[in-house]
């Protein structure tokens, strides 16, 4: 449900370059949000996590149609080491296992074998292909956690994120993705409280126009079918009348 293959995606972004579209990085999605104008047909594609699937594939892909991306990594889950072969040039390319696979290595302590690392995340942001943003720093679940300590380790957690993007990356800007997609009030406080204001939810039911409240950011996932099925999709999204109308036909 929320991973594609590295075909599909080769296929979803050349429709993409071939069709006109633009795409946004984080902050000119914010700009649109508060009503400065974008290119008519514009898109934001976003990543979570920070998989190492999506420097050996991802990458290149967006490279060689001139698109970006944004990218919500999980800061205490990256690694150090050089780059690692990514496909387009020579070198045997490391392993990207499925998403359930990748989050038993992580568990079992393997997080370098199937996550990025910062030197990756360094050379993507020079090229221009993906900007990174907080998807937290350790991915937590704190559903049925007794209030006070919920939100203490919320934001133990925010600010530890927001430490190692200002390290590495040298600034941390105002988007943050929810672990999982799941946040309540407290969630929403702490992260606004830490200068978060752009709060990406797994929310499809609704669109992102300007004006639109940036704690509550809608996203659709990009299915693994043909460049058929995002080019119908994203008409439908962006549609003021039949992408409300299909929203509530479907969810």
């Amino acid at each position: 449900m929320i991973t594609i293959t590295p075909e599909r995606f080769a296929d979803h972004v050349a429709w993409l370059a071939g069709a006109g579209y633009t795409t946004l990085d984080a902050a000119g999605f914010a700009r649109f949000l508060a009503g400065e104008p974008v290119p008519e047909k514009s898109v934001l594609l976003t990543f979570d996590d920070g998989y190492l699937d999506n420097w050996v594939y991802a990458h290149p892909i967006l490279a060689k149609h001139g698109l970006c991306a944004t990218l919500f990594i999980i800061t205490g889950q990256l690694g150090d080491g050089p780059v690692r072969a990514h496909a387009g040039e020579q070198g045997v390319l490391p392993a990207t296992p499925s998403h359930h696979e990748c989050e038993a290595a992580v568990t079992a302590g393997r997080a370098d074998d199937v996550m990025l690392r910062w030197s990756e995340v360094e050379a993507m942001q020079a090229a221009g292909t993906f900007d990174f943003h907080s998807h937290t720093h350790t991915r937590w679940d704190l559903q049925g956690t007794p209030a006070e300590v919920k939100r203490e380790r919320i934001r133990e957690d925010i600010a530890a994120s927001r430490a190692a993007l200002q390290a590495r990356l040298g600034g941390v800007s105002e988007h943050l993705c929810w672990p999982q997609g799941y946040f309540d009030a407290d969630y929403v406080a702490e992260a606004q409280a830490q200068g978060f204001s752009h709060l990406y939810t797994t929310d499809p039911v609704g669109q992102n126009v300007p004006g639109t409240s940036p704690a509550h950011i809608h996203r659709i996932t990009a299915k693994d079918k043909p460049a058929a099925w995002l080019r119908r999709r994203l008409f439908l999204a962006r549609h003021r009348v039949l992408g409300p109308l299909y929203d509530k036909v479907r969810y």
